[in-house]
């Protein structure tokens, strides 16, 4: 029964992507204004900016008695070689966010692939911003935390000059996850296509 109560989340991207902060963010929002038990760990490639880097949260209603991602239910993948190396783990009812802009190759069916650096780019006109972008998609797709919790985390995380910039990044990347039909994704991975990954 504890198992079904972790919800597992994993994202990885490069260093200076601003992976950390979003998974950050996400807890924040999801242990504080939602009242989950909370765990956020995170690790760099030792080329650190640059370099490969990734976040993981496992979140629950329950105490959680082991703070590490043992199947992810939500990868963010924010380029293709984040998501090449962390892909493990992955469940198959999990699901897959990435962004376009750097992803050409996704080893799941239920994936969910969307340009957050170039929304970031052509409509905020700030690429920094793309993490806060897939972000907000990740909070519609899971469904776990509110957008306005998010929204109260971003404004407690960023600098005060930025914190209009990045709510509307929030919003970007929630409306982009809401123009798509999650029910038409597959309900999980069979084993066949599994065993190509």
């Amino acid at each position: 029964m504890m198992k079904e109560e972790r919800y597992e989340m994993r994202f990885g991207g490069s260093g200076g992507q601003g992976i950390i902060l979003a998974a950050v963010i996400f807890a924040e929002a999801a242990g504080i204004h939602e009242g989950f038990h909370v765990c956020q760990t995170q690790s760099y490639g030792p080329e650190a900016r640059g370099g490969r880097s990734k976040a993981e949260i496992v979140i629950s209603h329950e105490e959680i008695d082991y703070p590490k991602v043992i199947g992810m239910d939500l990868f963010l993948a924010m380029n293709q070689p984040a998501l090449d190396a962390y892909f493990v783990d992955f469940k198959p009812a999990g699901i897959l966010v990435a962004d376009a802009t750097f992803v050409d190759q996704v080893p799941t069916s239920r994936a969910l692939v969307l340009p957050f650096t170039t929304i970031a780019r052509e409509k905020l006109g700030n690429e920094l911003v793309a993490n806060i972008v897939a972000l907000g998609a990740v909070g519609v797709v899971c469904g776990k935390v509110g957008l306005a919790s998010l929204e109260k985390a971003v404004a407690h995380r960023v600098p005060a000059k930025f914190t209009e910039l990045n709510i509307r990044a929030l919003h970007a990347g929630a409306e982009a996850a809401r123009q798509q039909d999650l029910s038409a994704l597959p309900p999980f991975i069979d084993s066949d296509e599994e065993k190509e990954v």
